[in-house]
């Protein structure tokens, strides 16, 4: 079986099983629409899948993927704002509580950061500028812990980038209106695949902090 139609036969067992289990979780998807409480920006990373990871129903969580996942900043010039388009759908229209920035370890654009820059040549069109997002973070990092081996240096700088996303979604006013009148709370997570551990930023003591 190759992959095409091991996906095909994975809906089918999904809908006899999950689908028809959970008929009633469906069904008032349909019939009321969509109502999740929380928006959460993740990686396209095929590894980290949120649903997956934190074991959510249908309807539950509205996902935001990316590379890196990575929130720019407010910009109302021309262009295709994918990103910025579904946080305004999840802020404005479905009315989310929450928004979980939701990075992760061994996150291939961030190490991009770390290697030589191909801009404008194949294969490196778009990525690289997407990934000057994250460039404030590269730079504390690479200020701020020079001697370090270069995987201490990633992992910082995927944590760091988090908290670059999290600075970048207070540059949208419906966000920013929204935290201030405490109707909507902004998180920075941090998942990794290789311990099976989860970290949550805490802005009292600026530090990523083991969740168990």
């Amino acid at each position: 079986m190759d992959a095409i139609d091991n996906l095909k036969a994975g809906f089918m067992e999904f809908r006899t099983s999950e689908f028809l289990k959970k008929s009633d979780i469906w069904d008032n998807l349909i019939e009321n629409g969509q109502d999740p409480k929380i928006a959460v920006v993740a990686c396209s990373d095929s590894r980290v899948d949120p649903g997956i990871m934190m074991n959510t129903d249908a309807g539950e969580i509205f996902v935001i993927r990316n590379v890196a996942n990575l929130v720019p900043p407010h910009d109302e010039a021309g262009g295709y704002h994918g990103t910025s388009a579904a946080l305004e759908f999840a802020v404005q229209h479905l009315k989310v509580e929450h928004i979980i920035v939701l990075g992760h370890a061994f996150c291939g654009g961030i190490h991009s950061l770390f290697g030589p820059r191909k801009t404008g040549v194949e294969g490196h069109f778009f990525i690289p500028p997407w990934m000057s997002i994250a460039e404030p973070a590269h730079r504390r990092v690479t200020a701020t812990m020079p001697d370090a081996p270069e995987a201490e240096q990633v992992r910082a700088c995927e944590k760091g980038a988090i908290l670059v996303s999290l600075e970048n979604l207070m540059s949208f006013s419906c966000i920013r209106r929204k935290v201030q009148d405490r109707t909507l709370s902004l998180h920075g997570w941090y998942v990794d695949m290789s311990k099976g551990t989860l970290s949550c930023y805490n802005p009292d003591s600026n530090q990523f902090e083991l969740v168990s």
